[in-house]
């Protein structure tokens, strides 16, 4: 496994400098893409020439180490694919056309819903017949072309877990980007396609984020206090992968909280004194 994990590594860190160096979309795409297909060759020569220690060692090839390099490839083309078909202007055409395209993306997750559901769960009990290439079932689906032509170097379900992890990066994308065209906020630094990014999930209830947003909003700490609620409501549901609903109505019950009206706000004060008084506790 050293040999793979070095080849992603070295995949990753060419995609990088990819995208550091290129503000071209459609070039980044093209070059990506290339890059993806010569490590994938490199791996299907380890695998053909070489077999698995174990079935453990086979079962993490196909569920991680080739859906990690796939999901890549099929980012980069289906990203060229929403930027060349993209209206060039008008906000509302290129808004309708970027939420359809999130419909389009999202459906797959409702065809594949109970594999979607073992996959995100962590779920491991059907590994064997997932992720084994001697126990692969013969699945009619377009995403399995792959396995009928190279059924050395694949298994029944590869593939769907790197279109999984490729779809929800892109409808994470193409969410940023409907929120960059509404609000005018660019949250392009938030996302960078498969730079070690990290995706936040706001934890905390939605009530909590809320009460947060509606402190923000008050001393005009965003765009010099010309955003509005809805603006950053908005960015913090692409920014966290929340949704929060009502919140105007969740304002108004924390609006007539009998007792502690910003208790998430008290409480974030309350360990943030907390945590600098330990810290100078610590120090000489």
């Amino acid at each position: 496994m050293k040999t793979y994990t070095k080849l992603i590594e070295e995949l990753e860190q060419k995609i990088k400098t990819l995208n550091l160096e290129n503000n071209d979309i459609y070039y980044v795409s093209e070059q990506g893409v290339k890059l993806c297909k010569e490590t994938l060759d490199q791996l299907r020569t380890l695998v053909i020439n070489s077999v698995f220690s174990s079935n453990a060692d086979e079962i993490e090839f196909y569920k991680k180490v080739k859906p990690s390099v796939v999901s890549k490839l099929i980012y980069f083309v289906e990203n060229f694919n929403i930027e060349s078909k993209r209206p060039k202007t008008g906000v509302k055409a290129q808004t309708k056309y970027l939420n359809n395209y999130t419909k389009t993306l999202q459906k797959y997750f409702s065809n594949h819903q109970e594999f979607y559901h073992y996959f995100k769960r962590g779920a491991t009990h059907l590994d064997d017949q997932y992720f084994l290439s001697k126990n692969a079932t013969i699945r009619l689906n377009k995403e399995d072309y792959q396995f009928f032509t190279d059924q050395q170097f694949s298994t029944s379900h590869c593939s769907t877990v790197a279109t999984i992890i490729a779809y929800e990066k892109l409808i994470v994308k193409l969410k940023l980007e409907i929120t960059k065209l509404k609000t005018g906020i660019n949250m392009s630094g938030v996302y960078k396609a498969f730079q070690k990014e990290h995706q936040l999930n706001w934890t905390g209830s939605k009530t909590d984020l809320i009460e947060l947003i509606y402190a923000l909003h008050s001393c005009g700490a965003i765009n010099n206090g010309k955003s509005d609620i809805k603006e950053l409501a908005s960015a913090c549901e692409s920014l966290f992968g929340i949704d929060l609903g009502d919140y105007y109505r969740t304002y108004s019950s924390i609006r007539i909280r009998k007792t502690g009206r910003t208790k998430f706000l008290d409480l974030l004060k309350d360990l943030l004194v907390r945590r600098m008084d330990n810290t100078d506790e610590k120090e000489p």
